[in-house]
């Protein structure tokens, strides 16, 4: 019972060793962010991480995702630009992405094009074959 005492105690520490180096509060300038950023790169190249690490790391990143929205919103994407940006990224050409998701290469060819924008089923099944959420194609 006095290890597994221990474990917890161990975790506990952890945790707020976190909290210690860069505790959690709303991030109010760039240098705040720099940090923020240099504390979830250094989570991130763990190999592994305990629950806690975890759940530092999520709420981190919320805060930094706030922070980002309200300080440097990003401009808002059209379906042709991100589709365009997606098929790069992947090296893939519309061939392989209208065969892959089964959309036709004609409907590909035209949204990128300017001509057509994506509906719900064309970003579902985008969003599964280049591994992104949804939200990648809907406005900001």
């Amino acid at each position: 019972m006095a290890t597994k005492t221990k474990g917890v105690k161990g975790v506990r520490d952890r945790y707020l060793e976190l909290i210690h180096t860069f505790p959690l509060r709303p991030i109010r300038s760039d240098k705040e962010l720099s940090d923020a950023l240099a504390v979830i790169d250094g989570l991130l190249d763990q190999r592994r991480l305990i629950a806690e690490e975890q759940d530092y790391l999520d709420v981190l990143s919320s805060l930094v995702e706030r922070y980002e929205k309200e300080r440097h919103p990003m401009p808002s994407v059209s379906d042709a630009q991100m589709l365009r940006h997606l098929i790069e990224a992947k090296n893939v050409t519309q061939v392989q992405v209208a065969r892959a998701t089964g959309i036709a290469e004609s409907t590909i060819s035209a949204v990128l094009a300017g001509n057509r924008r994506l509906n719900r089923e064309h970003i579902e099944k985008l969003a599964r074959y280049f591994h992104v959420g949804a939200r990648a194609f809907l406005p900001g």
